[in-house]
């Protein structure tokens, strides 16, 4: 079946250049030159596009509104987006990210470089479609066999978790270690085995919104210049908006959307403080920050197990709670020969 592509622009060259690309690759293209006149023949559809290309400076409602008002429509939510824009500054790119965005194709259009990002956008999609659905079919089938496909879904998110941390040079088995150090935390809290198996599983997906980060300012060598770590600072969003279509696992949201909020507020997305937090990410901010400081990065080895000690304790009550950032401590006071560490 052909790719279909709703483009919604104002300017009608863009329009027709726009709609030649697509019929040119035997796509089917739909234009329109408003987000009102997008969101009538969306809401009035019983099918739906497989991509919207939507311009982001339009007369009436702009860009941004026309996508949340999209959005507020159950059967549209999952339509990935793509914003044409000949903006070329960072703050689009990351209000853009933040609204729900998944790419940025530049004006004007270069062909070989339209025709890559839609055509990447809508596998993507697919990709993510094809594993809510298998997902959805693995958690109607644990009724009939919870213990056994519990096991298994579990090994369906590590591998995922894994492939998350191969996007990153120096993030090899993050995400698995800090899946670890959480569910030992919310033991010793007294979580039930339940809760620790939720928390693991939080902690192996916690990362998964670097899947929409690009490879050059995940893999820089050196710190990140301030625009890349505004860039940086999208994935917990993103990871949430790929979360939330999981619905059969809705906590699965918590750790990847909070655990860079910060217990004395000044985190990030939301800049949530103290209990406002939810616990499961306080818990996966501690375990994070730990791993991140044991573990090797592009500009520097891990560090000494007693300068870590040092960071989490002036972090108590600031960036991390204080009850859990004790637990962790105490589980470093017990590893007197620093296993407790990535490679």
């Amino acid at each position: 079946m052909n790719e279909w592509v709703m483009v919604i622009d104002d300017d009608a060259n863009n329009l027709r250049i726009a709609s030649r690309i697509l019929i040119g690759q035997k796509m089917r293209a739909s234009c329109v030159k408003s987000g009102e006149e997008a969101i009538s023949f969306l809401s009035a559809s019983d099918k739906h596009p497989d991509l919207i290309l939507l311009d982001i400076h339009m007369p009436g409602l702009d860009g941004f509104e026309t996508l949340s008002r999209i959005r507020q429509y159950p059967d549209l939510d999952s339509i990935p987006v793509i914003f044409l824009t000949a903006d070329e500054d960072s703050d689009t790119e990351v209000r853009g990210l933040n609204a729900g965005a998944l790419d940025f194709i530049r004006k004007p259009f270069v062909p070989e470089v339209f025709l890559a990002r839609v055509r990447m956008i809508i596998e993507y999609s697919r990709l993510r479609s094809n594993l809510t659905q298998q997902v959805r079919e693995k958690t109607r089938a644990v009724i009939e066999k919870q213990e056994m496909l519990t096991q298994l879904s579990i090994h369906v998110v590590e591998a995922l978790a894994a492939a998350i941390d191969a996007k990153d040079t120096y993030t090899n088995g993050h995400s698995g270690r800090v899946a670890n150090y959480a569910k030992e935390i919310s033991r010793r809290f007294g979580y039930t085995e339940k809760q620790q198996d939720e928390i693991y599983m939080m902690g192996l997906l916690h990362d998964v919104g670097k899947i929409g980060i690009p490879d050059a300012v995940i893999n820089k060598p050196g710190r990140l210049t301030p625009e890349e770590f505004e860039i940086i600072k999208t994935h917990p969003t993103i990871g949430s908006f790929i979360l939330s279509k999981t619905r059969e696992m809705p906590e699965l949201v918590v750790g990847a959307h909070w655990h860079h909020e910060r217990y004395g507020g000044m985190g990030y997305p939301d800049g949530l403080s103290g209990d406002s937090i939810p616990e499961e990410a306080r818990i996966i901010a501690v375990a994070d920050a730990y791993d991140a400081m044991t573990s090797r990065r592009s500009y520097r080895d891990p560090l000494p197990q007693d300068v870590v000690r040092k960071e989490i304790e002036k972090g108590r009550g600031t960036q991390f709670d204080p009850v859990f950032a004790d637990i962790m401590l105490q589980m470093m006071d017990e590893d007197s020969d620093y296993q407790l560490r990535g490679d």
